[in-house]
């Protein structure tokens, strides 16, 4: 349609959502079927959090606030910024927005020029490439594996830096793969970093809190202060406290950065919900002790999966250290067919495969650009994974 932007031509619309809608079509439909693609804590947001959005409401905190967050949550994201990672910043330099998402994508908006250059590890949260191309930008993979822990090497992220490189963007525990870089792993990265000064850090540490096995997490800027300068550090509150709907992410960096950001947000969205902001204050500075319990159960349920999907025939799974996803290896079911006669050849067709024979959702590894893998979201109830993994055994069984 010659009426639209020719900018939406380098982009796509988000797998992952597009995976949930169509398993809830088919559920609205009649259908059995289990979905596996939302990205979204199963658990309800704390009361403590949902009694001090009604306490604002019932206070009249309706109206606009500052565009880029109130000084009330930016003082606790702060004070959480100095507890939990031990790096210092002031209230100038922290940017609230309308999610974890809009954080960063004003921050590309704010700094990328056509040509310049962004690395993504692969496999990456879908939204990354296609931010970067909206803003101008271009992604420039850097390839990870099972083999690898889903972790990248520093000589990949060397061999990918050029002098055209604006970001490196470091996710960690990563959405797809669930992987953590633990200090070590993460001080090697760093070092790679501090060599290249004219490239800046993006490091989206959303699932911080969603870890197990008693992995320390650390995040960039902690682990080498030659980079504070030059990173922004992302997080929010969506995952680790179930606030997915309430829409509030934020991020900590340099000032003149920030303010560039703010810049951007008072042009689209302005300020994010007052509601939520208030809602987030509580989240930040509240009791934090339901941490442990969901972890616990979100840890049973990674186990629960990963045993299971190592028993299905042609599917291997590697244990994560965080958040609350797996990505299979489907190598092993490629080439082989389903019983009506349709060759399976890569991932997609494998979700296809599964959704159709089965009535499992699951998001194909050519969205998160590493093939021959699949993501499980295990963000549901242990009866839930259990259908749904014995389905997939059922289905990959049934392969010849």
């Amino acid at each position: 349609m010659a009426f639209l932007a020719a900018r939406l031509d380098r982009v796509k619309p988000s797998p992952t959502i597009a995976v949930t809608n169509r398993a809830r079509e088919l559920k609205a439909a009649g259908n059995d079927v289990i979905g596996l693609g939302a990205g979204e804590p199963d658990f309800d947001t704390p009361d403590n959090v949902v009694e001090a959005a009604i306490a604002a409401i019932r206070a009249g905190f309706t109206k606009y606030t500052a565009v880029d967050g109130t000084p009330e949550l930016k003082e606790a994201i702060c004070a959480k910024f100095q507890r939990d990672n031990g790096l210092d910043y002031g209230i100038e330099q922290i940017n609230v927005g309308v999610g974890g998402k809009q954080v960063l994508y004003n921050a590309l908006m704010a700094t990328l020029n056509d040509s310049d250059e962004v690395v993504i590890p692969t496999p990456y949260w879908v939204s990354y490439p296609d931010m970067v191309l909206l803003a101008g930008g271009t992604p420039v993979f850097a390839e990870t594996s099972d083999r690898s822990g889903f972790k990248l090497a520093p000589e990949t992220l060397e061999a990918a830096i050029t002098p055209r490189t604006k970001w490196v963007i470091l996710n960690s525990p990563s959405n797809p793969s669930g992987a953590a870089y633990d200090r070590e792993e993460l001080k090697a990265l760093t070092e790679v970093l501090v060599r290249h000064p004219d490239v800046w850090v993006m490091t989206d540490d959303m699932y911080e809190k969603i870890t197990y096995d008693n992995f320390v997490f650390t995040t960039p800027a902690q682990i080498e202060p030659a980079l504070y300068e030059r990173t922004l550090t992302i997080n929010g509150v969506s995952k680790a406290y179930a606030m997915t709907g309430w829409r509030i992410g934020y991020a900590g960096g340099p000032v003149e950065l920030i303010k560039a950001m703010a810049k951007i947000q008072s042009q689209s969205t302005t300020n994010p919900t007052s509601i939520s902001q208030a809602a987030a204050v509580e989240a930040l500075n509240g009791d934090q002790s339901f941490l442990a319990a969901r972890n616990a159960a979100f840890r049973k349920r990674r186990d629960l999966v990963v045993g299971m999907l190592n028993e299905a025939e042609g599917l291997t799974c590697r244990t994560p250290e965080g958040a609350f996803y797996v990505y299979p290896n489907c190598a092993g079911v490629t080439g082989k067919t389903t019983p009506d006669g349709t060759a399976i050849t890569d991932s997609e067709t494998f979700a296809n495969y599964l959704l159709d024979s089965v009535g499992v959702a699951v998001v194909p590894g050519s969205a998160f650009g590493l093939d021959p893998y699949f993501r499980i979201s295990y963000a549901t109830s242990d009866a839930v994974l259990e259908d749904a993994c014995g389905r997939i055994q059922r289905a990959s069984a049934a392969l010849g």
